[in-house]
């Protein structure tokens, strides 16, 4: 997966997702870029709670986000998400949230660790995942 065809998820944006001016509140981009990375998932047939069940857990180790223009209520927007690297361990993100006239609102490099549960620690990133997300 590539920028070009990377996995899009659609956003529409609530009261609730807005500060007292009707921007979205800064810590929902975190939310709406955590909801696409789990719906890239999804969409390749990856069961996050099956993984956790198995003893594998990703965590946001490291993010990276720029925020250019603020997104407002009622928006309609995509957040476009893709994998830029993956080590043994870990996969990196990019993601951007566009509007409808692909004008990019916020982007963010997001690295995401594989870990065991129990523990925390750094596990493999198992086979079957890397064929589906790559």
């Amino acid at each position: 997966m590539t920028e070009e065809n990377a996995f899009e998820w659609p956003i529409r944006i609530y009261y609730e997702d807005t500060d007292v001016g009707g921007i979205v509140y800064h810590a929902n981009y975190l939310k709406f870029f955590e909801r696409a990375r789990t719906e890239l998932f999804r969409s390749a047939g990856v069961s996050l709670s099956d993984q956790f069940a198995e003893k594998i857990s990703f965590v946001v180790r490291h993010m990276d986000i720029d925020f250019l223009k603020g997104a407002q209520l009622d928006d309609e927007l995509v957040v476009r998400t893709w994998p830029n690297s993956v080590r043994k361990a870990s996969i990196e993100f990019c993601q951007v949230l566009v509007n409808n006239n692909g004008q990019t609102l916020c982007k963010a490099l997001v690295q995401v660790a594989c870990v065991h549960p129990d523990t925390l620690k750094p596990i493999k990133i198992p086979e079957n995942i890397m064929s589906e997300i790559f």
